[in-house]
């Protein structure tokens, strides 16, 4: 574990070795933003997805080469924290968290080595112990009589010994071969022996405070030198040799066996793990929960990233005492202004924290939060740095204008939002990025080439309709690019879209997808920007604050709505409410059922098959609640839409079930 307190300043040179050997994303960081952000000096909700992708996945190279650039509780809490909350479902939480290619040929494992699926509070337990119970009822398995076990999760290397050769872990499916530790001496734990399967290379930790902390960063760049193919230095030797670093397969470990009905409640669940977290001298990250019952692990399997059947909780909970220094609105890119409190610098859970989420500005106003404000501050599970309590509370610090534009704020609930959507510079770029994101019907206009435009002063979509292959090449693109990037401004308009799509790709506040789609059941697109907030808080759904904030919205965004709708786009007309109920198919089979899409289907657009559904009858939802009938799955579905799903006793059906089922 990296000592947190320190925070790095510049790249080792084993750093800078393992990155360059780390394949290089196509818009790799930095190394100043690199350590911008693993010195908290760039909150992590600030991060692009890109960019918190590939900070994840440069500190993941690190840490499993042996040269963390930030501690595994920042890495778990705070930026797999972000990854999940933005989307749970995104591939990187799916995969096996790789090592680093060192150069060496990689061999087939004997078994897949997956990663763990993580808990960080008791309620995520219950979640996975409930689909525990569901999968034994199907299989008619008694639950109550099932065994679950628990285990301390080291902090390692990984690695499996077949009793010829030892292996890491690799990709989960292909690692390399590291017999040479044994051959060097490295022992199996006491009476433990060669080939008992998975495990860890790991050191003592009271070893390696007395006589490796001189010479080694850390116990993980202690590990990963004993495993290197260069001759090993004088110090790892000696602990080989005193028996300090060795092998600990997993099924040596100590642990708790026993039914559910003893730890099903969080004092007892608690007591367990705590009792298991100090029983060992060596790091552990964890406590690792599985049902032993071999045929329900079967039927269970696993995803690409885990087992179904064992589940690994972690524990962050810190808390301290702090007082705010000051509250600094900050504008996202979707005109949301955020308080970040900056509080005196503190160690919380191994991490140095400067800064805190207040969350919403509502929460500033009403609990007195402004400088001088004493605080509790805590981290605890996953969440982010956040106040716990207001201690002593002061005359709250609330902006009247956006800090990125100066425009007037507006409340929406408990928020304050800058409206300026189109010319707010932190929201510019979004705007950019987002228009061609919800039109759908064009490449090339990702989050890089926004940026890229708004460096060179491109300040709206407008501006981009009129530039040519000229002028994309003097920005720096290439000019095969910039021809293909002209070509898809022209297919944008000639290629049909719906009207609500086009009426949303404006992102006005409150005027997502759904909202649009339903302002022109009632309206045609050439009525729907001219209305008033009367008209439109009179369609059931809409209330009049919403609707206060569309008719304020369009207004902004009037000039560029006439201009891009003179530009002649080929715009589907959304059936009118009176037009739709003549269409509906009462006798469908999915007549009056709520019914929601995910994946990416096969036999024709998601949005069509919408359409289709509409058509028949169904109101089509956009996520997984309890009144959901069907959950229609095409191929790549994240896993928590499905976990939801089956939570919540929904019936999930693949797309080819769908299609005959709505032919019957």
């Amino acid at each position: 574990m990296i000592d947190a307190s320190i925070m790095p300043y510049e790249l080792s040179n084993q750093q800078k070795s393992i990155l360059d050997s780390l394949t290089s994303p196509a818009h790799r960081l930095s190394v100043e933003r690199l350590l911008e952000i693993a010195r908290s000096q760039v909150d992590e909700t600030e991060l692009s997805d890109d960019e918190l992708v590939e900070f994840l996945t440069l500190a993941n190279g690190l840490y499993r080469a042996g040269s963390p650039l930030i501690s595994d509780g920042e890495y778990d809490f705070t930026f797999i924290a972000e990854l999940r909350r933005r989307n749970p479902g995104h591939p990187y939480l799916r995969e096996v968290e790789p090592e680093p290619a060192r150069g060496e040929k990689t061999v087939e494992l004997p078994v897949r080595m997956l990663s763990t699926e993580k808990a960080y509070d008791f309620d995520a337990v219950l979640r996975w112990a409930k689909r525990i119970r569901n999968a034994a009822e199907k299989e008619g398995v008694d639950f109550d009589g099932l065994t679950f076990q628990a285990a301390p999760k080291l902090d390692g290397y990984a690695a499996y010994d077949d009793g010829k050769m030892l292996y890491t872990r690799g990709d989960g499916r292909r690692g390399t071969d590291i017999s040479r530790v044994f051959d060097r001496g490295l022992q199996v734990t006491p009476g433990g022996r060669r080939g008992m399967g998975a495990g860890e290379v790991v050191v003592a930790r009271s070893y390696f405070r007395r006589h490796l902390a001189d010479y080694f960063d850390n116990s993980r760049n202690f590990q990963a030198s004993l495993i290197k193919e260069k001759e090993l230095e004088i110090h790892a030797a000696a602990a080989i040799e005193q028996g300090a670093a060795l092998f600990y397969p997993f099924v040596m470990l100590p642990n708790w066996q026993g039914k559910w009905s003893e730890m099903e409640d969080e004092a007892s669940f608690a007591e367990i793990i705590d009792s298991l977290w100090s029983k060992i001298d060596f790091d552990i990250d964890g406590v690792v929960i599985e049902i032993t019952h071999q045929g329900l692990k079967e039927a269970m399997g696993a995803t690409r990233h885990h087992h179904r059947w064992q589940i690994a909780y972690k524990k962050n909970s810190d808390t301290a005492v702090v007082t705010i220094i000051d509250v600094i609105p900050q504008t996202s890119r979707t005109g949301r202004i955020t308080p970040v409190v900056e509080v005196e610098p503190t160690r919380l859970s191994g991490a140095l924290i400067r800064r805190a989420t207040a969350h919403h500005y509502n929460m500033v106003a009403e609990n007195g939060i402004g400088p001088g404000t004493v605080i509790e501050l805590s981290r605890s599970g996953e969440v982010i740095p956040k106040i716990e309590q207001v201690i002593t509370p002061a005359a709250p610090k609330l902006p009247e204008k956006c800090p990125s534009c100066g425009d007037e704020l507006i409340w929406d609930n408990d928020s304050l939002f800058c409206l300026n959507n189109m010319n707010c510079p932190a929201q510019i770029s979004h705007s950019i990025e987002h228009f061609f994101k919800t039109l759908g019907n064009v490449d090339g206009f990702g989050p890089q080439s926004a940026k890229r435009l708004f460096e060179h002063n491109i300040r709206g979509v407008g501006e981009v309709y009129h530039l040519a292959a000229a002028d994309f090449e003097e920005m720096g693109f290439g000019p095969k690019q910039s021809e293909n990037l002209v070509a898809q401004l022209l297919r944008s308009r000639s290629e049909q879209i719906e009207d609500w799509r086009f009426l949303a790709a404006f992102g006005i506040h409150r005027m997502g997808l759904g909202n649009c789609e339903k302002l022109l059941a009632h309206f045609p697109l050439s009525d729907v920007i001219t209305l008033d907030k009367e008209t439109i808080s009179a369609i059931k759904g809409f209330k009049e604050k919403t609707a206060e904030a569309m008719v304020r919205g369009m207004g902004r965004i009037r000039p560029l709505f006439d201009e891009l709708y003179g530009l002649g786009f080929n715009l589907q007309s959304t059936p009118l409410v009176s037009a739709v109920k003549e269409q509906v198919d009462s006798s469908s089979p999915v007549s009056g059922k709520l019914v929601v899409f995910t994946g990416a289907m096969v036999h024709g657009k998601r949005d069509d098959m919408k359409k289709q559904a509409r058509e028949l009858g169904a109101k089509v939802g956009s996520s997984v609640t309890g009144k959901t009938d069907y959950l229609v799955t095409g191929a790549r579905v994240g896993e928590s839409k499905l976990r939801a799903a089956r939570d919540k006793g929904v019936t999930i059906i693949s797309e080819e079930e769908y299609l005959k089922l709505i032919e019957t």
